[in-house]
């Protein structure tokens, strides 16, 4: 299966919040999943994680770097995907076209309005965890 994973849920996860934190680190345990990417998503995944906002430690900013390096799949994405409710969301967009992406985890509404553009399934964490990781 393969799974992008939203930026606001890949933040949440770092902040050790209980349900994004246990989904990421449930897809990366999981041989049979693919937390994909593209090279926008993961340059986007590392600038939010550097802002000074967030205060993260080396330590935290070192693991969860590793974590993108050791546990993503990068694919090219040749879409161009006009999504005028949030144009800086098409790039999950055009990463689920490409890659066929089964699901993408994300806590943004906006997201809603994009199902009718691609056959990714568009879920929240707490739905996404429901449904997969506190099954048996």
């Amino acid at each position: 299966m393969k799974v992008i994973i939203d930026t606001n849920v890949f933040i949440s996860a770092v902040w050790r919040d209980r349900n994004p934190e246990a989904v990421v680190l449930w897809i990366c345990d999981q041989p049979d999943w693919q937390w994909t990417v593209s090279k926008e998503i993961k340059k986007e995944y590392r600038e939010v994680l550097r802002r000074k906002k967030f205060s993260f430690t080396p330590d935290v900013l070192e693991e969860w770097s590793q974590a993108i390096d050791e546990n993503t799949t990068e694919v090219e994405t040749d879409e161009n995907i006009n999504f005028p409710r949030d144009q800086k969301d098409a790039k999950f967009l055009a990463c689920a076209l490409s890659c066929e992406a089964d699901y993408l985890i994300t806590g943004d509404k906006d997201f809603t309005e994009a199902q009718r553009l691609v056959k990714t399934t568009i879920v929240s964490v707490s739905m996404f965890k429901n449904l997969f990781c506190d099954v048996g």
